[in-house]
């Protein structure tokens, strides 16, 4: 799973595309009923009106701050932007690029850090349009080309700018009778989620069955997100892996699951048990699954 908002480890702000047991870490001590910190509706404008709906740069900046209490300060309107304080520095919303002040004015040079909407339940199953099947086509295929510069917000949030920081961060741990190393942001609560899902494995068959079926973690892992030039939350060790011993024939990950993955049903995927899931999420992940 990923922390992020998400992004305890992000409710995470980042497209996470998998197909099964992939949780994300972000501050969050206690997830909300949805965390609605990735949005994909284009900006509003500032009115200042008490009428209008929070913009987007608004419910973004909220949600980040709401995520990472230990690292944001602060979140304001101020210069005719959203702006929050980190560890002594302002970053500006900018357009959904999340820049220090004195990057602002080159905005247009980097390319926005992505946000969606992560929901509270998993939604129906759907066939996706032509339309929609040529873009994740394009993506499986490496046609998605993100030639503006990265904004380092990330790597300032979690302190990890080159392998070498994010190393220095990592700590090791057993979750569930298997090692790990995670960002040590995010220890406890990934025992935190352990207490949880042990208990539940107590009364719940399918959650022993789960746990006994576990053949690896993989947490910490200097790398982008496949197909793209974005950061993984795993260079943070801010999102971990849980892989089966046995998928019983079920789709794992989708760059594993062949041509058009994303019409795979929710039935041939491998999914985690809902008590799992829900055991991640109290603690401010997000499961790549959604």
């Amino acid at each position: 799973m990923n922390r992020i908002s998400g992004p305890a480890a992000i409710f995470t702000i980042f497209i996470i595309i998998a197909i099964g047991s992939v949780f994300s870490c972000g501050s969050r001590r206690e997830a909300p009923e949805s965390a609605d910190f990735l949005i994909e509706q284009p900006d509003e404008q500032e009115s200042g009106t008490a009428e209008q709906a929070p913009s987007r740069a608004e419910r973004v900046m909220k949600a980040l701050s709401a995520a990472y209490p230990r690292q944001i300060e602060k979140v304001e309107f101020r210069d005719n932007d959203w702006v929050l304080l980190m560890r002594d520095t302002w970053y500006y919303y900018a357009d959904g690029r999340l820049l220090p002040e004195n990057l602002r004015e080159k905005a247009t040079e980097y390319r926005p850090v992505l946000f969606y909407q992560y929901l509270a339940e998993l939604p129906p199953w759907v066939e996706l349009s032509p339309e929609e099947s040529a873009r994740l086509g394009k993506i499986r295929t490496g046609g998605v080309r993100e030639t503006p510069r990265r904004s380092t917000f990330l790597d300032d949030l979690w302190q990890a700018h080159n392998r070498n920081e994010a190393y220095e961060r990592v700590k090791s741990l057993r979750f569930l009778g298997n090692p790990v190393m995670v960002h040590y942001a995010i220890l406890e609560d990934l025992s935190l989620v352990e207490e949880r899902i042990l208990a539940a494995a107590r009364t719940d068959p399918e959650v022993r069955a789960w746990i006994n079926n576990i053949g690896n973690l993989v947490g910490w892992n200097w790398r982008n997100v496949a197909g793209t030039q974005s950061r993984s939350f795993h260079s943070y060790g801010a999102a971990v892996d849980i892989l089966p011993s046995s998928p019983g024939g079920r789709a794992i990950y989708w760059l594993w699951a062949g041509p058009n993955w994303w019409n795979i049903p929710y039935e041939r995927r491998y999914h985690p048990p809902d008590a799992v899931i829900k055991a991640f999420e109290s603690y401010g992940f997000v499961w790549g699954g959604k």
